[in-house]
């Protein structure tokens, strides 16, 4: 499959911090790639290295509302679904807004897509799916119940894009991110991930406040490890490798002590003060799971998926993009 000139890629949420790393790297590699974007979580800012690229065009609009939907989705091959309400504390306290955009949006960007042949439909899917399932590491067809609205919400992506493959023909893949960070997540707001926000508070010289006693383990995922998997689910011409889903991971766990330990190394070697910032303890988050880990072998067997970060490399390199981008 001859991909990069004369493709044209939409990216949804392409003005966050996914979604932008996707416009970037696939803009680089020669494709064409319009985003879609209502500017609600993601930042024009993110835009701003590429925004008058010639191969790039700005819709910006709302997947809750079909025809914004279809206009985005005109002319285009494949689809690179990143748009949503992420969190599962937001969904928490607003489950109706989390429902509407990561469920009704969902299923308009699908028939639109479906409307307008679109080749493919790449879609971010969420650890989150694998809920109170207490197994490791998670095998992507062992799934247990949701714990939060949000968690429903991505299981409920899974079973529409089945069924629009199934009925419709569609070619799905989704694929369940694992705790993803890097360069553009954004550190500030109520619902910050937990590595820019210890990152901002650590540089801040200010005691960051992990939920728990810290013994929690996540499989942290660098960004770049996330593109590799979207580049290798629209290319793939394998065609056991479509209609199913895979773990989007580095594979490893780590907890969030470690975690902490980690930053406050790498952000001590530009200021020498961090290393004796204190770290405090709080309450368990509710909606939380003690522990994940991902299988990435059917990956690796169906897609050739080899990440190239651990999170010790992510680190280092996204610690040193804070330091420049938002000291």
């Amino acid at each position: 499959m001859k991909m990069g000139i004369n493709t044209t890629l939409l990216i949804t949420g392409g003005a966050g911090f996914i979604g932008s790393n996707l416009c970037e790297h696939f803009l680089r590699k020669g494709y064409r790639v319009v985003c879609l974007d209502n500017f609600s979580t993601g930042h024009k800012h993110n835009l701003k290295d590429f925004e008058n690229h010639e191969n790039f065009r700005l819709v910006v609009g709302d997947i809750r509302n079909l025809k914004d939907c279809e206009a985005a989705v005109q002319g285009v091959d494949y689809v690179l679904h990143q748009a949503a309400l992420g969190s599962v504390p937001r969904s928490i306290i607003d489950p109706l807004t989390t429902n509407d955009v990561n469920v009704s949006g969902f299923l308009n960007m699908l028939t639109a897509a479906r409307d307008a042949k679109v080749k493919r439909f790449v879609y971010a899917a969420s650890s989150s799916t694998y809920g109170d399932s207490e197994g490791l590491p998670k095998v992507e067809d062992a799934i247990g119940k949701p714990l939060s609205p949000y968690a429903i919400t991505k299981y409920v992506n899974e079973l529409y894009a089945e069924i629009f493959s199934k009925t419709y023909g569609l070619e799905t893949i989704g694929l369940r991110y694992f705790n993803v960070f890097g360069r553009k997540q954004d550190p500030n707001g109520a619902y910050a991930a937990v590595i820019p926000k210890f990152v901002m508070q650590l540089m801040q010289l200010e005691s960051p406040v992990i939920n728990g006693d810290g013994n929690y383990s996540r499989d942290f995922t660098y960004i770049d490890n996330v593109i590799l998997m979207n580049e290798l689910a629209i290319r793939t011409e394998n065609n056991l490798a479509v209609n199913t889903v895979y773990n989007t991971a580095f594979g490893d766990r780590n907890t969030l002590n470690e975690l902490v330990g980690y930053l406050k190394d790498y952000l001590s070697k530009y200021d020498a003060r961090i290393a004796e910032v204190e770290i405090k303890y709080g309450p368990n988050r509710a909606g939380d799971i003690p522990h994940s880990l991902a299988s990435i072998e059917k990956a690796k067997k169906l897609l050739g998926y080899n990440p190239e970060y651990s999170l010790q490399d992510g680190l280092e390199k996204a610690v040193g993009w804070y330091w420049e981008n938002l000291r």
